[in-house]
């Protein structure tokens, strides 16, 4: 059975406690190395018939002599060790910056020596390899762009990087030493390793969740990152829904074309018929009415190729300023308030952002109409538009730019829906306009948020666009062509 190190460790001091300091030991030899000789000389020197004064003053010149000596062998052993004790603690300390003297070859002390300096250089080297390591790990870390978060064992945040700053829009200081119910990522410690969940910061956008374990100077930690999987299922969602689109788009004009030229033959064939004028009033009325729906739903399809034929930006230099006022004068049912931020100059399809900016505001003038006829009972009024403005602003940070427009509508009574393909709570509406806009936002590598205001009445559109020189896509997979426009060829080709 073997005694454990605190057993050992006060054994030791027992032990040393017993025995005397090392520097007493080597004086108390040193003293007992010369004593005989002093004990000869002094008993050789009585003998002689010198005076007693010169027989003390020479027994005092060999005794100091014999102390002079006795004193250095003492400084020659013990000095060295004290330096090699400090060069020790310098190292236990993580001082590498001493080294010890007399470190020669071919000497007991020497090579002692030599073995602490080679030591200390070794130790050295791996303090500066782990330093830079470190280093080199903590910029991987901050340069990744998917939130990293590093909980204890009791489910407190110890490290974050910059990308989870971004995501909780607090900084690392305010973050760390939060539980993770305070920050809201409590699922992500819950829920099963490399799943999905849902995360509710400003969007509800699904996140995949890795989780891993580590321990750091004992301590058992979690390791949590985020991949924001709601752009690549919001990608395949969209290619289900042009799919959905030719499918639909093909089969309704294959019945939409011969459904208008019998209508239409049929109401030619009407004059002269012979039939009675109320008959053939009826009959035109019904024909007109066939063929008018079959042009509507003929044009409702071909509306919706937007959707399935967006091209990829053409890119050029653009000026916000110039942008936002532009969009800012096509609007005139209610008036849009411009608050100029930095005038900023990036690389962007103006055409598809024009584009984008027009449906937002389009949206947000009807939302604005809408309330000011619920508390008017009037048609949109212009005193209505005055009570509730449209608020145009944008922000510059140091990698994108921010365009916010604010309105004073009713706000958003189901946001889950606000960006699901066909779905619309307006009479008129086609709901592909926001499902639009927020692929065109994504096309540019940014992104198109849509929230209810905090405070206030109505809704916040927010939309963030890179600045950097290059645009990098999000999307590198080329568009199908799903035009509906060649179906009717193919429905005469069909017919032929």
């Amino acid at each position: 059975m073997g005694s454990s190190p605190r057993v050992l460790s006060s054994t030791v001091r027992k032990r040393r406690k017993l025995r005397a300091p090392f520097e007493r030991r080597v004086t108390r030899f040193s003293i007992l190395l010369v004593a005989p000789g002093i004990l000869v000389s002094g008993i050789l020197i009585w003998l002689q018939t010198w005076s007693l004064q010169s027989k003390l003053v020479l027994f005092g010149a060999e005794a100091i002599a014999c102390l002079l000596i006795g004193a250095t062998l003492h400084d020659h052993v013990v000095r060295p060790l004290q330096t090699l004790a400090n060069v020790v603690g310098a190292l236990r300390d993580e001082d590498y910056s001493f080294r010890a003297r007399m470190a020669v070859p071919n000497d007991a002390l020497g090579e002692l020596s030599l073995e602490v300096n080679a030591l200390a250089d070794l130790l050295a080297k791996h303090r500066t390899g782990a330093i830079e390591a470190d280093a080199l790990l903590q910029r991987v870390v901050e340069e990744v762009n998917i939130p990293i978060f590093t909980f204890d064992q009791t489910n407190r945040l110890r490290l974050v990087n910059s990308a989870g700053e971004r995501l909780l829009d607090l900084s690392s200081a305010q973050l760390v030493g939060k539980t993770s119910s305070d920050l809201g990522l409590a699922p992500c410690l819950s829920c099963e390793n490399e799943s999905l969940v849902e995360l509710h910061f400003g969007t509800d956008a699904r996140w995949f969740v890795r989780r891993s374990s580590f321990r750091q100077q004992g301590i058992p930690h979690t390791l949590v990152v985020l991949s924001d999987v709601s752009r690549a299922l919001r990608e395949e969602e969209r290619r289900a829904w042009q799919r959905l689109i030719r499918v639909l788009g093909h089969e309704l004009n294959n019945s939409l074309a011969p459904i208008k030229s019998i209508a239409g033959s049929l109401h030619s064939r009407l004059v002269g018929s012979g039939i009675k004028e109320t008959e053939q009033q009826d009959f035109e009325r019904g024909l007109s009415i066939i063929e008018g729906r079959a042009a509507s739903l003929n044009r409702f399809l071909q509306g919706y190729r937007q959707l399935a034929q967006m091209p990829p930006p053409a890119l050029q230099s653009c000026s916000v300023r110039a942008l936002a006022n532009r969009v800012a004068d096509l609007e005139t049912r209610v008036s849009v308030r411009v608050v100029a931020g930095p005038d900023v100059t990036f690389t962007a399809d103006p055409d598809q952002l024009e584009q984008m900016l027009i449906n937002v505001l389009r949206n947000a003038a009807e939302a604005v109409l809408e309330m000011a006829n619920r508390s008017t009972g009037s048609n949109g009024s212009r005193g209505g538009e005055a009570e509730a403005p449209i608020v145009l602003s944008w922000t510059r940070n140091p990698d994108e730019l921010v365009i916010t427009i604010a309105d004073s509508g009713p706000g958003l009574m189901n946001p889950s829906n606000a960006f699901v393909p066909f779905y619309t709570t307006k009479p008129t509406g086609s709901g592909i306009g926001l499902v639009l806009s927020r692929q065109i936002a994504e096309a540019h590598g940014g992104s198109l948020e849509l929230q209810n205001r905090a405070t206030e009445r109505g809704c916040i559109v927010k939309i963030m666009l890179p600045v950097n020189s290059a645009v990098r896509h999000r999307s590198h997979h080329p568009l199908p062509d799903l035009s509906l426009e060649r179906l009717p060829q193919e429905n005469e080709r069909e017919e032929e």
